[in-house]
């Protein structure tokens, strides 16, 4: 395995500073993490990337890739409704690059409120924060990359879709493969049963508790010892999703358009956010509220010390992990490569409730990678 090397003591004191500073409860994190629930939360393309382990007998899991999860379940357990982390540690990812690091350092900071908070201050403060960290590291090439999948989701909403298949659009919205797919099966007739699958077209009919039963019986009739790390209601449940999606109206071409040139917009705000409604036409006021949300956000962004002259919005912007359901940003080095960006995070309200929390609480954060944050560091 790959590890990063260590940065000077005082440069990474100083990207460390930020998030002390912030007076934010410190906390670890299990480094064996449950397989099965990293790839609910970002899918089987990210299985290729995990570092699995099992013991004889065991239940599957593997090296942690990122703290958000394990911090999120233990704010949950902690039964508090507000609380903010910081954590520091190693995360792991297989990596096909001879020159990528496998095990590097991440500093980061959860952010927990309950339903009543507003939104936008806590956005702009943890943008801040990663972008004063990451600057932190002595790089002058930085700029702040920003996206909104509440936004997508918005644009969606006006496109007046069938439910069954807007509900899958921003299910996949930080998905760019299955996006695409999307997008490609546009003017497509809907498929039969036969056409998506006899089981899965079977189990589409039933409950998913009622289809995990049934997995449960087909494998025990067969003698089968499932492996890969999803139990029965998992594998049904994606079954059921594939047989639904298949049978369901696909996108026509105008709206496939549409989306593709929503998904293309890539600019400094203000102008990207003039696309967006020229886009959406005479269905842009559909889009006043989550648009007037980053009139706040960067107004306040600008407050923190951000130059909004180094800033940019991408609507297509997204991470690896699917759970992200509002703002989405990136802090980014000319120096490297748009895919090994500095500093991550965004906005997951709907984690919390995934994991087993209320629905409703908000929930936003934030990731540095220190070796990438220095001057001397990744290149």
């Amino acid at each position: 395995m790959r590890a990063e090397p260590n940065l000077p003591p005082e440069a990474l004191a100083a990207i460390r500073a930020p998030f002390l500073a912030t007076g934010a409860e410190a906390v670890d994190a299990p480094i064996l993490q449950p397989l099965a629930l990293i790839l609910e939360l970002a899918g089987e393309a990210m299985r290729a990337r995990l570092f699995v382990v099992q013991a004889e007998g065991g239940q599957e899991t593997c090296l942690r890739p990122d703290f958000t999860v394990p911090v999120v379940r233990q704010h949950l357990d902690s039964g508090k409704l507000a609380g903010r982390y910081v954590y520091e540690g190693k995360a792991f990812r297989a990596s096909p690059d001879a020159d990528r690091p496998e095990e590097f350092r991440q500093i980061g900071l959860e952010r927990f409120d309950d339903a009543a908070a507003p939104v936008a201050p806590a956005d702009a403060e943890i943008a801040a924060l990663a972008w004063t960290a990451a600057l932190a590291g002595g790089r002058d090439d930085l700029s702040l990359w920003l996206g909104d999948i509440a936004l997508f989701a918005a644009f969606i909403d006006a496109q007046g879709l069938a439910p069954s298949l807007a509900a899958r659009l921003k299910r996949v919205a930080a998905r760019p493969r299955l996006l695409a797919a999307e997008l490609a099966r546009a003017g497509a007739e809907p498929e039969t049963q036969a056409d998506s699958g006899k089981l899965a077209g079977l189990l589409s009919g039933l409950s998913e508790a009622e289809a995990a039963t049934v997995l449960e019986e087909v494998w025990a009739l067969a003698g089968i010892d499932p492996v890969g790390g999803r139990g029965p209601a998992a594998i049904a449940q994606r079954l059921i999703r594939r047989a639904q999606a298949a049978s369901a109206p696909a996108l026509t071409l105008e709206q496939a358009d549409s989306i593709t040139r929503f998904l293309a917009v890539d600019d400094a705000p203000q102008a990207a956010f003039a696309a967006i409604r020229a886009i959406a036409g005479a269905k842009a006021s559909a889009l006043d509220g989550a648009l007037s949300d980053w009139t706040q956000r960067l107004d306040l962004l600008a407050q923190a010390g951000v130059p909004l002259e180094r800033t940019r919005f991408a609507t297509a912007l997204g991470h690896a992990f699917d759970y992200y359901d509002g703002l989405t940003f990136e802090v980014r080095s000319a120096a490297l490569h748009p895919d090994r960006a500095v500093a991550v995070g965004g906005r997951y309200d709907g984690l919390p409730a995934r994991l087993g929390g209320a629905p409703g609480a908000r929930a936003v954060g934030c990731m540095v990678r220190p070796w990438r944050a220095w001057t001397g560091g990744e290149s």
